[in-house]
């Protein structure tokens, strides 16, 4: 038994297979589909998602949880027999027969000093800053060497009695992400609600969404149920920054006036400016980066709603998810664009999501010129020990080779990244 999938989780373990959330025991290398994924009722060894779509956000919520793991077809799961052992490598993307004796973790490289850039074999430094979405998540940045946090999503800061977020709630878990994170530079992202994330209190309320391409992010911020709990943030952060190094970034931006509008109105509720980012998350709003970048502080690039949106697929819907190629040459000459607009300032972009933690992907964008990531912590020493040995020269020929090439199949062999096969539809 030897198959090739999609590396999602790094890391190499030792189990069985198991098929479905049942009786999981810890020497379970699971197969799940991605409807499945919220069902689990333990940690397994590592995990097997069928047809899974890597950007959805029940895919990305994997990467919190650290178990590796290899997201693969159906036509593969059908070869696959219950209680086989097999060696799982999350790192690689593949599923081997094995003998297992115990259950066996692939050590994690060591992690990068906190607050610090990581250098590359040459001395360039690259800033790996950490997304998070809870108190935890936080101070498993802080540990895991994050650069600062360079994302909190405050969507999945929750009441637990299902109402909506008032300000006393928002100052006490904002107080307490940047206090677990401490002494790391914090951006706190506004409320970023969309179809796929809409709690409780939105859903009884009054906004409409419409998918990626309808109400969400900055869309919804005038609705009657957002509204309040929009404002409930700004009032929390004001004077958080006494405390913390703090910044604010808005979600779902695509013209310059939406930004500029969104950026005054926030200014009029805090005592004092705060640095505000703008995030792109739209071919239009990547073509304007220049001029964005002369009116906010900082760009963050949604690079999964950016693709959604490139590629014309619904980042959610497994059906499509061939069309989200990482490896698709035209991305890559996309984001060279991007690069060459924001030109001297690019130093102010950083990349969020889940492109540059995929591997190959990160050396390519650095080639470009991009030097600041925001990913899931449980990567940073991974993708740091990636980065140590890696040279600027090299990265930038690598960058060339893969904007020149004509086919994903090529940018695979260039990159040295075993394609997925279910990248084109079996």
């Amino acid at each position: 038994m030897h198959i090739t999938g999609m590396p999602y989780v790094p890391g190499t373990v030792h189990g069985y297979l198991q098929q479905g959330t049942q009786s999981i025991r810890p020497d379970s290398i699971v197969i799940i589909r991605q409807s499945g994924i919220t069902t689990l009722s333990a940690r397994p060894a590592g995990l097997l998602v069928v047809d899974g779509a890597p950007f959805s956000h029940a895919m990305i919520a994997l990467l919190g949880t650290g178990i590796p793991t290899v997201v693969i077809s159906s036509r593969q799961a059908a070869s696959l027999e219950a209680g086989l052992p097999a060696v799982l490598d999350g790192t690689l993307g593949t599923l081997s027969s094995g003998i297992v004796t115990e259950v066996v973790h692939q050590s994690v490289p060591a992690s990068p000093v906190a607050g610090q850039p990581v250098l590359t074999a040459d001395g360039v430094a690259v800033q790996l800053y950490a997304s998070v979405s809870s108190v935890a998540a936080a101070r498993q940045a802080r540990n895991a060497g994050a650069g600062a946090i360079g994302l909190v999503r405050t969507e999945y800061l929750l009441p637990e009695t299902g109402a909506a977020p008032d300000t006393a709630f928002y100052r006490k878990h904002f107080t307490e992400v940047c206090a677990a994170a401490d002494p790391l530079a914090v951006t706190i992202r506004l409320l970023d609600l969309a179809a796929d994330k809409l709690p409780d209190w939105a859903v009884s309320g009054d906004p409409a969404t419409g998918g990626g391409l309808g109400l969400q992010g900055v869309r919804l911020y005038g609705v009657a149920s957002v509204r309040p709990v929009l404002l409930a943030q700004l009032a929390a952060l004001d004077g958080l920054d006494e405390q913390f190094k703090l910044r604010v970034l808005i979600p779902f931006l695509v013209r310059l006036e939406e930004l500029q509008y969104w950026m005054d109105f926030i200014g009029g509720y805090l005592s004092r400016p705060l640095p505000t980012g703008a995030m792109v998350e739209t071919p239009a709003a990547a073509l304007d980066v220049s001029n964005w970048l002369a009116v906010s502080d900082f760009v963050a690039v949604g690079c999964n709603d950016l693709m959604q949106c490139l590629f014309a697929a619904n980042r959610e819907r497994a059906d499509v998810r061939h069309y989200l190629d990482p490896c698709a040459p035209p991305l890559f000459r996309f984001f060279r664009q991007l690069a060459e607009a924001a030109a001297g300032d690019l130093h102010r972009v950083q990349l969020c999501g889940l492109l540059p933690q995929l591997p190959g992907v990160l050396p390519v964008l650095l080639g470009l010129g991009f030097r600041t990531f925001s990913v899931d912590a449980t990567l940073i020493p991974w993708l740091a020990h990636t980065l140590q040995a890696r040279t600027l020269a090299g990265m930038q020929s690598l960058a060339s080779e893969v904007c020149t090439a004509k086919t994903s199949g090529e940018v695979t062999e260039i990159t040295c990244c075993t394609r997925p096969p279910f990248l084109l539809p079996d």
